[in-house]
């Protein structure tokens, strides 16, 4: 699936290919919800790095957020240095992916059948998790990948 993004203030526009569209995956790990907001919880795509277009690369700033142990995280956020919007995050550990932020896909996402709430023990005490019937939670990170959660739904577009 094609997933066409934007910052709020349209001076960072992207196209990125997405095997795995579905938006299921909530964290709510301290990292996630102050570097992109919303309701105490962030939710990340999987899409392929190496489709990746940009207009606009000269307004992004990057980020690496420190770990608990105080060591920077692999992981490096993109913003746009114009607006602060939150686009995605690129880990070189897994070269091939890169996991866009759902909120800033303009493309129509389709309804997940059911949820993985992750990083709960980080989730701070005044966010009251919507859990539907069916849907996973863990206090760190799931087991099931992105991947295999869309294969095992039959989701894989």
């Amino acid at each position: 699936m094609l997933l066409e993004g934007s910052c709020h203030c349209q001076a960072i526009r992207f196209t990125v290919q997405s095997r795995h569209p579905y938006p299921f995956n909530i964290c709510y790990c301290s990292i996630c919800r102050k570097t992109a907001g919303g309701g105490g919880f962030t939710i990340n795509l999987n899409a392929e790095f190496q489709t990746l277009t940009i207009d606009g690369a000269e307004n992004i700033t990057r980020f690496h957020a420190r770990m608990s142990d105080g060591q920077p995280s692999n992981a490096e956020r993109s913003f746009c240095k114009l607006c602060g919007t939150s686009l995605w995050l690129y880990d070189s550990r897994w070269p091939t992916q890169i996991h866009p932020q759902a909120a800033v896909i303009d493309t129509p996402l389709p309804v997940p059948p059911e949820h993985t709430h992750l990083m709960l023990a980080s989730k701070p005490g005044w966010v009251e998790p919507c859990f539907r019937n069916g849907d996973k939670q863990f206090d760190e990170y799931p087991d099931e990948s992105i991947a295999a959660w869309h294969q095992r739904l039959g989701l894989e577009s």
